[in-house]
């Protein structure tokens, strides 16, 4: 098993020896933690998993909990509060989170929506920022949480602006894929000719793959500035109310508010 005091590079070949193992493996414990549905780790499953001691886990996790990264259950440690506190900060850095919300508010096809802005992260679709809505019904991906970029339709806009080489090298390697929610298995070719699709209707839409009944409207938003990731704007709708007049409105209102969140300075250059 290797050792959590060795780094890695993304080739899989061991790179250098780790210089602050206790951060690593904080860092393990808490992604450990993010992995576990909501499930409570033990001491003993933590440390078993990590290849340590219960006694240096014990440390690391009481450092954690000081730090009110992890909390203390009934069933051993669950993450804290401030995982949400620093991931509310990572993404009001974009611009584009930080204006999302008048924008959606002043939505009169929108505002009453759960509106979500989620950012590509390996072949998964991450979720950084969510506008609540007042419709009764409440779902959708909860904030931090993945989704994948093969069945989401948040994940399918932010594949929309790559061309074919580039899906292939995001996507290849985890495609096919079987969705956990129905059934429906997706090669490559056929996320190909699914992306396609949603280019020439200007929105991805996911038929409830992703998340049971739920039909997920999304569209690509372009970066405000070259640092910043390519971002992807979607709303989720219950199944049986989601028929093409209203898919159709929802892209169309998610096309106009992207519009808006667009960097217009990027867009005159791009233009000259």
């Amino acid at each position: 098993m290797t050792s959590v005091n060795d780094v890695t590079d993304r080739s899989g070949e061991r790179a250098t020896r780790d210089p602050a193992p206790a951060v690593t493996r904080a860092i393990a414990i808490l992604s450990l933690l993010a992995e576990a549905d909501g499930r409570s780790l033990s001491l003993s499953e933590l440390a078993r998993t990590l290849g340590i001691a219960k006694s240096s886990c014990a440390n690391l996790c009481q450092a954690l909990e000081d730090g009110e990264m992890i909390r203390r259950t009934s069933d051993g440690f669950a993450l804290g509060r401030r995982n949400a506190e620093l991931g509310g900060a990572f993404s009001v850095q974009f611009n584009q989170v930080r204006e999302f919300f008048d924008l959606i508010s002043s939505s009169p096809t929108l505002r009453g929506e759960l509106v979500q802005i989620a950012m590509l992260d390996g072949s998964d679709s991450l979720y950084l920022a969510r506008h609540e809505g007042r419709n009764p019904y409440r779902f959708g991906a909860p904030l931090g949480s993945r989704l994948s970029a093969a069945f989401s339709a948040a994940g399918n806009a932010l594949l929309m602006n790559l061309n074919k080489d580039q899906v292939t090298e995001v996507m290849g390697k985890v495609l096919p894929m079987r969705s956990g929610v129905d059934g429906l298995e997706l090669t490559l070719e056929d996320l190909h000719q699914r992306l396609e699709l949603a280019r020439e209707r200007g929105f991805a839409v996911d038929e409830g793959h992703s998340t049971s009944g739920v039909t997920g409207v999304a569209v690509p938003l372009a970066a405000w500035s070259p640092g910043d990731p390519p971002l992807a704007l979607g709303t989720a709708l219950p199944v049986d109310q989601a028929d093409p007049i209203r898919v159709a409105a929802t892209g169309t209102a998610l096309r106009e508010v992207a519009a808006r969140l667009e960097n217009p300075w990027r867009k005159r250059a791009a233009r000259s």
